[in-house]
């Protein structure tokens, strides 16, 4: 197939771009590289089944297209909150854009959602079924709600316009080629282990995420976009339930060195609990995660060691 991914040469996406091409598909990959990276896919540029070009998904584009992929939007709350506006245009106009496309070319389109739609939740662990409990003027609100908008936006066309749609929602996903600097724990604990500084753990520590490794991840996604009479929205991620503090001594003791754990105030509108009800991902597309968190950190450390200096 021909398939576009937005977002391609991000965090997720190149992982996506690599899987798709192993599997013996065309990849169209685009990105206006906010946070995408050319060297996240410069060893896929090589390969003739693989393009990219550089655009933004809030402006209309063209292609003739199987699939699409819509992961464009940034994903951590410093790139997200550095130009709010930006991203609930990118969130909202791009899945516009993304659908049009789908409604044309009769392609199957697929967003990528996340476990902030659900906001601070008063549900634990949380299923598809829960609406959720967002603040809609917050600082974390113009992506929560943005991705919010973008589903109702899929189903809506779904609805009145019959376009084949997967949404899934995204839990907190860890592994190679994220960024060192997007703010997310899993990245922050373990470039400050590295760098011999103290570990920042907003808030007492008590808080809890639940960590899926990309590569569970991306087998997710290409089983909810292949497995046929789902919408979604279904959640995918791994329901292993950590505390800040289980995490930071985790990372501390794989690391090494002599980093300390100091404890800052909560930043605003930050959930208290994460933790995905994953029945339906069972049960409809026989996916659960096979890396545990020891695994995976392992993996994700040494990528980090070769791209954070001292």
């Amino acid at each position: 197939m021909r398939i576009l991914i937005t977002g391609g040469a991000g965090f997720l996406g190149s992982h996506l771009c690599e899987r798709l091409l192993n599997e013996g598909h065309d990849v169209l990959c685009m990105d206006n590289f906010f946070t995408g990276r050319k060297a996240n896919i410069a060893h896929l540029l090589p390969n003739p089944n693989f393009e990219l070009f550089r655009h933004d998904v809030i402006d209309p584009f063209k292609a003739e297209v199987d699939r699409i992929y819509n992961l464009a939007c940034p994903a951590s709350p410093p790139h997200y909150q550095y130009n709010a506006i930006k991203t609930i245009k990118t969130s909202v106009m791009g899945a516009i854009n993304v659908l049009g496309l789908a409604k044309r070319t009769r392609a199957r389109v697929f967003q990528a959602s996340t476990s902030e739609v659900y906001g601070d939740p008063e549900v634990h662990p949380q299923p598809e079924s829960y609406w959720g409990h967002v603040n809609p003027i917050g600082i974390r609100s113009c992506y929560d709600e943005g991705k919010r908008v973008a589903e109702t936006l899929f189903f809506d066309y779904h609805r009145q316009n019959g376009v084949d749609i997967r949404v899934v929602r995204i839990f907190n996903t860890y592994g190679p080629r994220m960024l060192p600097d997007d703010g997310r724990v899993v990245s922050n604990f373990i470039v400050q282990a590295l760098r011999g500084q103290n570990i920042t753990i907003y808030g007492d520590g008590s808080q809890t995420r639940s960590f899926c490794y990309v590569d569970d991840l991306i087998e997710g996604f290409v089983r909810l976009m292949e497995t046929p009479n789902i919408t979604g929205p279904v959640n995918i991620g791994n329901p292993g339930e950590f505390t800040m503090l289980q995490l930071a001594e985790k990372v501390v003791k794989k690391v090494g060195g002599a980093s300390k754990i100091t404890f800052h105030p909560l930043p605003s509108d930050d959930p208290r609990q994460r933790q995905p009800d994953i029945t339906l991902a069972k049960s409809q597309l026989g996916w659960e995660p096979k890396v545990s968190l020891d695994e995976g950190l392992d993996h994700t450390i040494e990528y980090f060691k070769k791209v954070v200096k001292g």
